[in-house]
């Protein structure tokens, strides 16, 4: 019997209906993180600002590539392998392929522009199913199918998400040694008649450009400096142009410094400018090594 064998055509066709399919259904996972980032959306805090490195990614997330890696693992195909009749089956014995390797063959997916160079020369075999031992045919309907082994399943799903948590690790490390630079004010040395004059100030010289909301905290811990927060509220969109912005720092930060000495606090100043739905925010951090 001659052994059918998948054209490249079909190989290549299977590669990018597989990524769709697979990135839709880990975007699944990502809902709730982006709810919660839509949610926030039109937010503005004194919260200090650091930049997001995870991109909203939370490790509920990291299942749906748990799940990409494990795509295979029912019987050796996907659900692009079923509408496309194909199947992943063990390259020596010619039966289907068990969930561990089709785990094993699917983490060489993180080299796809690679891979898919591969499979378009040796259509049958990519460099996962080498490693593997594994090999991609048209689905045979007399080929026995197993019932599918959970156990294995699990235990690929373990340690997809297992290598998405170590690759995280130094994403989690940078995030730390941000949370680090964050200044530690004292909350309860909050002063509310300063923040209130300061807001006065900016009331009385820029009102036509702006309100604004100021938080003043007279301690720093281990540090003989105040912090001050302050939200400005932009009547017009000054911050699409870098010029524009430039002649409203030369505005704001000059009158601050009218009534608090240059390196006698530090803190950040956000700037808004909200119309109907959207939304746009600049943060500039109040540190006099950058502003110098």
């Amino acid at each position: 019997m001659i052994e059918q064998k998948v054209n490249a055509g079909t190989r290549f066709g299977t590669m990018i209906l597989d990524h769709i399919i697979m990135t839709m259904i880990a975007m699944v996972f990502s809902i709730p993180g982006m709810i919660i980032g839509f949610a926030n959306a039109f937010k503005v805090s004194h919260d200090q600002t650091n930049p997001d490195i995870f991109g909203g990614l939370s490790y509920v997330g990291l299942i749906g590539f748990a799940v990409y890696f494990c795509k295979d693992c029912i019987n050796g195909r996907s659900i692009a392998k079923r509408i496309l009749k194909l199947q992943l089956v063990d390259s020596k014995t010619g039966q289907v392929a068990s969930p561990l390797k089709c785990f094993i063959r699917n983490i060489f997916c993180i080299l796809w522009p690679i891979e898919a160079i591969v499979a378009l020369v040796n259509p049958s075999r990519r460099i996962g199913d080498m490693v593997a031992g594994t090999k991609l045919v048209p689905f045979d309907p007399a080929l026995e199918q197993p019932k599918p082994n959970f156990g294995q399943i699990a235990i690929s799903l373990g340690i997809a998400y297992g290598i998405m948590i170590l690759v995280m690790i130094p994403f989690n490390n940078m995030k730390a040694n941000l949370a680090k630079q964050k200044v530690n004010f004292v909350e309860n040395s909050y002063n509310e008649q300063e923040s209130k004059e300061t807001e006065k100030l900016f009331a009385d010289s820029l009102s036509r450009y702006l309100t604004s909301d100021v938080r003043v905290y007279d301690k720093i811990e281990d540090e003989n400096l105040r912090y001050i927060s302050i939200i400005f509220t932009l009547n017009e969109n000054y911050l699409e142009d870098d010029n524009n912005f430039d002649q409203l720092k030369s505005k704001t930060i000059p009158l601050l410094l009218t009534k608090f000495p240059e390196k006698t606090f530090v803190g950040q100043v956000k700037y808004v400018y909200q119309s109907g739905g959207n939304m746009q925010t600049r943060t500039l951090p109040l540190d006099w090594s950058v502003l110098k």
